[in-house]
């Protein structure tokens, strides 16, 4: 399939006359000097008979080029343009079939994650982990940099001995004596998905296509947190069609690791903090495995249409977790998601417009702040359309649209041409019902919103009003708790707790000595607010060994709000900011009024 004009004003190439078809990495890993070098081949196809395949970079050292193997090139970095880096343009003729370029990265490039030993849970090897999205994979290797582009690739990468390299590809098992191990990809992935990662990592196969790679201090915690993980992939194909990456394995990291998780085909991050011991976070697990379809498989061919990825990934999390947990769990999620959206729309405003799905500021990356919105306002569009055409119809549509649209770039233009064709089949009156384009271009919800409701978190808000009246703590019934029961018992608490009340709750349920970080957090930032002083040194241990940038920022800004707690905050920053990475400290650095 040739490129689609996918509109992205995220990449300087220039994929509408050359396009990248295939890539092959060889390239050696560098702990001392934290970087990468080698070469990147690219198979291309030139569409127009052009002479200047251009490319995207940020901050790489390009050495030299070669046109099929042999014949050097003439190239050229043109001048740096903000957060898009610097066109590479290399000239080449219209026979021209592949183009191989030797680089080397830079040691401050925000797509490689350099951990040291002490910031592992062995303490004992450093381990790198790479992060592409949403345009950052030209900085760690030259490249057409949107998702419109998709591209097979191989890879052969060298790392110091006794560590284990791996890619969002066919991946090994165990170490390479000689620290070289070759990769393999055969379907076609934009470049955001194309992930590396090496460290002391171990493997543990959940079944014959789902396994767990991490360090060896934490695998058997990590295999039986997740080890439904098969279960969860049957459930998932019976929802969307098959899966089509062969394997799904996940990579639990350190600590330091900033998101909840990344879906890449094959090798999917997932945050530590989902070992919280009782198997209650692995909704984190049944998002990234919902990335499979929606972002891996039928990808948006610009960021502004980035709706389609995260909307339909949180619809089918829910979905899977209703499968395996039961529905009364799945709609806490969903109540808990509705909540968060309408505290985002009065931060911003109803009528703003980063409320509408489809973003008119094609200058907006989806790692900005309105992400919440997009996910939870696109859930509940696709929880209205269901409830419009029956569970079975929509069912029925969604396997169609993955699999009519795999490994191609899609727009909100196609995906509404598809669903008119598929689902309104020209009827009035359900596209009258559905209010299609008042969902997806207009601000704020529209009238025909569902409001999810819970049985069991209004159960939790009736307890909550027993205690505002009178009831001691002990005598509430908490037994069978979820995270997200405590989370919302946590967030309707007054907002301002006397001392006495603040040290009640911690007596009673223990929060302070919780193994869950999740509940950790939330503890921790009502202490703060409530100017807490008790929970000070937990919150200084949670701050220097937690990098989850969803539990630590708001923790920080809490600080920052009274001026003990800014001077506390600036003194943890200090010593703890070289363990953050760089999704941390790119804003820590601004709510801190950090200067390096």
């Amino acid at each position: 399939m040739e490129s689609i004009d996918c509109n992205d004003i995220h990449t300087l190439s220039n994929p509408l006359e050359v396009v990248v078809k295939h890539s092959n990495f060889d390239l050696e890993i560098n702990f001392q000097t934290k970087t990468i070098s080698g070469k990147i081949t690219h198979q291309i196809e030139n569409l127009t008979g052009c002479q200047t395949l251009i490319l995207d970079t940020r901050g790489l050292t390009i050495q030299k080029v070669l046109l099929d193997d042999t014949e050097p090139a003439s190239f050229a970095l043109g001048p740096e343009q903000n957060s898009l880096g610097k066109p590479l343009e290399i000239t080449i003729n219209k026979k021209t079939s592949s183009v191989s370029i030797f680089y080397s990265t830079s040691p401050e490039s925000p797509a490689l994650q350099w951990l040291t030993p002490e910031q592992t849970s062995g303490k004992k090897y450093p381990l790198l982990f790479t992060l592409s999205q949403p345009i950052f994979a030209r900085c760690w290797f030259p490249c057409q940099d949107t998702p419109s582009v998709r591209f097979t690739y191989t890879a052969d990468i060298r790392v110091p001995k006794d560590m284990l390299a791996l890619m969002s590809a066919e991946n090994p098992r165990e170490k390479n004596p000689d620290g070289l191990y070759h990769f393999q990809m055969n379907q076609p992935v934009p470049s955001y998905l194309v992930a590396l990662a090496t460290g002391n990592f171990c493997y543990e196969a959940v079944d014959a296509r789902t396994g767990v790679y991490a360090e060896p201090q934490i695998i058997g915690k990590a295999l039986w947190e997740l080890a439904d993980m098969g279960k969860m992939l049957d459930a998932a194909e019976e929802l969307c069609g098959d899966y089509r990456w062969g394997q799904f394995d996940v990579l639990v990291l350190p600590q330091a690791f900033p998101l909840n998780m990344t879906g890449n085909p094959r090798l999917n991050y997932i945050t530590p903090t989902i070992l919280s011991g009782d198997r209650s976070l692995t909704y984190i697990l049944a998002l990234a495995m919902a990335h499979s379809w929606p972002g891996s498989l039928v990808t948006v061919a610009n960021w502004s249409e980035i709706w389609l990825n995260e909307a339909f990934a949180l619809y089918i999390e829910r979905r899977l977790i209703e499968k395996l947990d039961g529905k009364s769990f799945a709609d806490i999620l969903a109540v808990s998601g509705y909540q968060d959206l309408h505290q985002e729309f009065k931060n911003i405003g109803y009528s703003s417009d980063h409320t509408q799905l489809k973003s008119n500021s094609p200058s907006r990356l989806p790692n900005e702040d309105y992400a919440l919105i997009i996910r939870e306002k696109g859930y509940l569009f696709l929880l209205k359309i269901e409830k419009i055409i029956g569970r079975e119809h929509w069912d029925a549509f969604l396997k169609g649209y993955f699999n009519e649209l795999a490994f191609q770039p899609v727009t909100t233009d196609i995906f509404i041409e598809y669903f008119e064709r598929q689902v309104i089949t020209g009827d009035k009156k359900t596209e009258d019902q559905l209010g299609l384009f008042k969902w997806i271009f207009e601000s704020g919800l529209p009238s025909n919103c569902p409001m999810p409701k819970s049985i069991r978190l209004f159960n939790v808000s009736q307890l909550i009003f027993q205690w505002k009246n009178g009831t001691p703590l002990s005598e509430l019934n908490t037994k069978k708790w979820s995270t997200h029961e405590w989370m919302h018992f946590l967030r309707h608490l007054p907002a301002n707790l006397t001392p006495d009340q603040l040290s009640d709750l911690d007596e009673t349920f223990g929060f302070s000595f919780t193994l869950n970080p999740k509940i950790l957090a939330a503890w921790l930032l009502i202490a703060i607010n409530n100017g807490y002083k008790n929970c000070y040194a937990l919150t200084e241990h949670f701050l220097t060994t937690v990098g989850r940038s969803k539990f630590i920022i708001p923790l920080y800004k809490a600080l920052m709000a009274s001026e003990e707690g800014r001077v506390f905050a600036k003194e943890i920053y200090k010593k703890t900011r070289p363990n953050y990475l760089y999704a941390n400290t790119s804003v820590l650095d601004n709510i801190l009024e950090f200067s390096v």
